[in-house]
């Protein structure tokens, strides 16, 4: 009887191995499979020569649209350069009692500080508008305190 007993415990032994052993072959199948599955194209397996050269092919597109990209900035950035970045405005009443802040002065600058001042006043008459250009955050015009002012504030300067 114990040798009976004995064969019955080692073939459950064996068919419990088996068994681990076909779970970890399964997930390992299913494991590997995913990482063929690169190689497969529609259900047919590729040549990995073709593979390759598909993959050196977008790899060479997405180089030119990176370049390309990065044209794009660099006329960008010197675009901004030359845009207005930087406004300062300043409503007030230059007749002191009557009117109220309807006047105002707004500077435009770029990069560089180059750019202009607008100044409208606003009288009984009507509006009276100029302008004047700033060139590195001067003017070689007269400017008003209230001019001044703007180009500080758009230069980020206290006034």
């Amino acid at each position: 009887m114990l040798p009976i007993q004995l064969v019955i415990i080692l073939l459950a032994t064996i068919i419990a191995c088996l068994v681990a052993l076909s779970s970890f072959l399964f997930f390992y199948y299913i494991r590997i499979n995913k990482v063929i599955a690169v190689f497969l194209e529609k259900g047919k397996v590729k040549d990995v020569k073709d593979l390759l050269f598909s993959e050196i092919k977008k790899t060479k597109e997405l180089e030119a649209g990176l370049k390309e990209a990065f044209g794009k900035i660099r006329s960008l950035e010197a675009t901004s350069k030359i845009s207005f970045q930087k406004i300062g405005v300043v409503r007030f009443n230059p007749f002191g009692d009557m009117g109220g802040n309807q006047s105002f002065i707004i500077a435009l600058l770029d990069g560089q500080n180059n750019g202009f001042v607008i100044s409208s006043f606003f009288i009984k008459e009507g509006n009276r508008v100029y302008a004047k250009a700033i060139a590195n955050g001067v003017s070689d015009h007269a400017l008003s305190a209230e001019e001044k002012e703007a180009i500080a504030r758009a230069m980020n300067l206290k006034s």
